[in-house]
């Protein structure tokens, strides 16, 4: 067992907590720095989820990931900022300030997982845990420049995972190159018996770019529709092409489902946010409650004061969502069109390897640019929310840059192909270099 001590400077904002001695022992990651987001527990080192119902927080027990990462003999620096509990798409939401993006620190470096994209694209850390339940992953790895990985649903246990939205999230690996991301996801992945939604699908592989040729990519009209930005799509089209001259056969498609994938998505996670975040009352978690008025105005009190905005806007578009007379009209619906996407993907992926399109439908918003319009955030998740609503893995890997913010080609398989869009991603990589 050695010790590393890590003093970089954080002009970003990247971490809520730094490590400043961090431990590592003997494995395949031996010695590698790595940053893990702020929902992932590790005992000893607090645990915020970005929200100040947390701060001070200390888990007595690390997440089935973080176990993985000690065995793996990595070095766990710190904790790095986000979106508070996740629900976000700029890392503004943060009770500790908003992190910003090295590429230009005026705008954000996206979301959920902002404080990891941006760690990794400084050069504070070679790699990073994230998670994401409607592209908290990709979304920032695409604005940030690096690579970011969702995995299947299932492929990486979600045990020490501080819920959000059980159905949907998932932890997954973040780095500056391929190789790196599937190194990281090679330690992760794998079953374990405290998960319930665990699967036996270990990870064990060397990209290659020696499977493209044949490749067949379905790519959806839809991803390309209103609201995304023409350089974006211009960009993506570009890799798209690359990746035929390799040898793959690109097929135009469509996914009609895409019409209804952001209002399903929505109103299932924040239906599960209303009943996960139920548990920070000040009695069961978050700093105790000293009231002597009745409990029902003490609890409403303590969370006003400890949620943010954007935490308390979902938990109540939730509950309603969730309340008599109105499940049926929203959430009831609302699973009915996510069985459509999983549909849509079943019979894409009947004909078509790999589906491809934009990560994000424009670069990365100026600080501030989308906080007072919380619908417009919304809508910025629209390409990424589907693979989500599946379960399926997803990559975004970058391929360019509009105006000199970087552009994210995202990359869908099938259930379990992770090897498949990574082998892609791989490809596109080594003929962009």
């Amino acid at each position: 067992m050695g010790s590393i001590t890590f003093d970089a400077e954080d002009r970003w904002n990247a971490f809520i907590t730094l490590c400043r001695e961090a431990d590592h022992g003997d494995g395949p990651l031996a010695g590698v720095l790595v940053a893990v987001k702020d929902n992932i527990s590790t005992a000893g080192v607090q645990t915020t989820c970005g929200s100040r119902i947390l701060q001070g927080y200390i888990p007595p027990y690390d997440a089935h990931v973080v176990e993985l990462l000690k065995a793996a003999g990595a070095a766990i620096v710190g904790k790095t900022n986000m979106d508070e509990f996740g629900m976000g798409t700029t890392t503004e939401s943060s009770a500790f300030g908003p992190t910003t993006n090295p590429v230009d620190t005026a705008r954000v470096p996206g979301g959920s997982s902002g404080g990891s994209a941006a760690a990794v694209a400084a050069g504070m850390v070679p790699m990073a845990l994230g998670t994401d339940t409607g592209g908290s992953i990709r979304c920032p790895a695409a604005f940030c420049g690096i690579v970011g990985l969702k995995p299947t649903y299932g492929r990486v246990s979600r045990y020490g995972l501080i819920a959000y939205a059980n159905s949907l999230e998932g932890i997954g690996p973040m780095a500056r190159n391929v190789a790196d991301v599937s190194s990281l996801f090679s330690v992760i992945a794998g079953p374990d018996a405290r998960d319930a939604t665990s699967i036996d699908r270990p990870y064990s592989h060397t990209p290659s770019s020696d499977g493209i040729a044949g490749l067949r990519i379905g790519v959806p009209a839809e991803f390309f529709g209103a609201g995304v930005d023409p350089g974006v799509a211009e960009k993506v089209r570009s890799a798209i092409d690359s990746l035929a001259d390799l040898g793959a056969e690109i097929v135009e498609c469509s996914m009609p489902s895409m019409a209804f994938a952001l209002a399903a998505y929505y109103v299932t996670c924040t239906s599960e946010a209303s009943s996960n975040l139920a548990r920070f009352d000040g009695i069961r978690y978050g700093p105790d409650i000293e009231s002597k008025r009745s409990w029902h105005d003490a609890y409403q009190e303590h969370r006003r004061e400890h949620f943010g905005k954007e935490v308390r806007r979902r938990i109540m578009l939730g509950t309603f969502a969730l309340s008599a007379g109105y499940y049926g009209k929203y959430y009831a619906k609302a699973q009915a069109a996510r069985k459509s996407v999983g549909e849509d993907f079943a019979r894409l992926f009947a004909d078509v390897d790999v589906i491809a399109g934009p990560t994000m439908p424009t670069t990365a918003f100026a600080l501030g640019e989308k906080t007072a319009d919380p619908l417009s955030m919304y809508l910025a998740d629209i390409l990424t929310v589907p693979a989500n609503l599946a379960g399926v893995p997803a990559i975004s890997v970058p391929c360019g840059s509009v105006d000199g913010l970087p552009v994210g080609l995202q990359l869908i398989g099938r259930h379990c192909e992770e090897e498949r869009i990574i082998d892609t991603a791989y490809a596109y990589e080594e003929v962009r270099r």
